[in-house]
């Protein structure tokens, strides 16, 4: 049996296909694994903001398009770079592991503080809000590209720091890069930050996949994209959740902000079978004003 793999191609993509392929690979000896390699409009179109172009969905419709079309059988995603609504001809196989949900800051090659003359680069407006408030003052600004383009702008001095999703540089081996680790309470992590998403042609058995279901990552993944969903939210309306999951407990902290950029926060706690209607019990009342 032979099965192809899509992926973007930027480094990061393929190294997170190719973490999802080791796995299969483990499980299944007598797979045969191709990787399809493509760009998707979102890694086309980098002078404007995804929020101004359409949306996270850019990430993933060249992807889905070739599952459609039969030239790959399963594609990878990040899956915070997920549309809220998925097309119902092309189920999720798995949540992957959940790698470090965080959000990091990295500095400039050869600095070790942050310069508050030069501006932050980010690439979500749910990054920009919160550091504004964490850095009062510090100018945040719009950077587009793959991890290792952001990262070649700011060495060569277009920003003071930048602020990227600490799973990608992990996964790329730049963990060396990371300055500070930000918590959850200082910045909300991107719902469904450090989990990969499978997603599969209907017609293949799903048992295939068995080997990269995690339940916790599941879990999580599930609770924040129904905290963000109920919200109305994608990648231009900066909301933000995080999960994690204590036994049989989960734990949901969840952003919501109005049409004056004021930020409401709020948590929730309970059954971990229950977490996605929890999730949206929370989006309601922070919504209505009522945490």
């Amino acid at each position: 049996m032979k099965l192809r793999v899509g992926s973007r191609e930027s480094r990061l993509a393929v190294a997170q296909s190719e973490l999802v392929m080791a796995e299969i690979a483990r499980a299944h000896p007598d797979v045969q694994l191709e990787l399809v390699t493509m760009k998707t409009t979102g890694d086309i179109i980098l002078d404007r903001t995804l929020d101004k172009i359409g949306g996270k969905g850019l990430f993933v419709q060249e992807l889905e398009a070739a599952l459609r079309a039969g030239r790959v059988d399963l594609a990878v995603h990040s899956c915070k770079d997920l549309p809220m609504d998925l097309p119902e001809d092309l189920p999720l196989a798995a949540f992957s592991r959940r790698e470090d949900p965080r959000d990091a800051l990295v500095l400039p090659l050869g600095t070790d503080a942050l310069d508050p003359d030069r501006p932050i680069g980010c690439s979500s407006a749910r990054r920009r809000l919160q550091l504004q408030r964490l850095f009062p003052g510090v100018e945040v600004r719009p950077v587009r590209g793959n991890v290792l383009t952001r990262l070649r702008k700011l060495d060569e001095g277009e920003f003071g720091a930048l602020v990227l999703a600490a799973a990608g540089l992990k996964r790329l081996g730049l963990e060396g890069r990371i300055c500070r680790l930000f918590s959850p309470e200082e910045l909300l992590p991107a719902a469904g930050q450090g989990i990969l998403a499978v997603q599969r042609r209907r017609d293949l058995d799903p048992a295939l996949f068995d080997c990269l279901r995690d339940r916790e990552a599941a879990l999580c993944a599930l609770a924040e994209r129904a905290f963000v969903r109920e919200l109305d939210g994608g990648c231009s309306a900066p909301t933000a959740a995080h999960a994690a999951v204590s036994g049989e407990r989960i734990h949901i902290a969840g952003l919501y902000v109005d049409g004056s950029e004021t930020m409401y926060t709020a948590n929730a706690e309970g059954p971990a079978d229950q977490g996605e209607a929890l999730a949206r019990r929370l989006a309601r009342e922070l919504k209505e004003g009522r945490p």
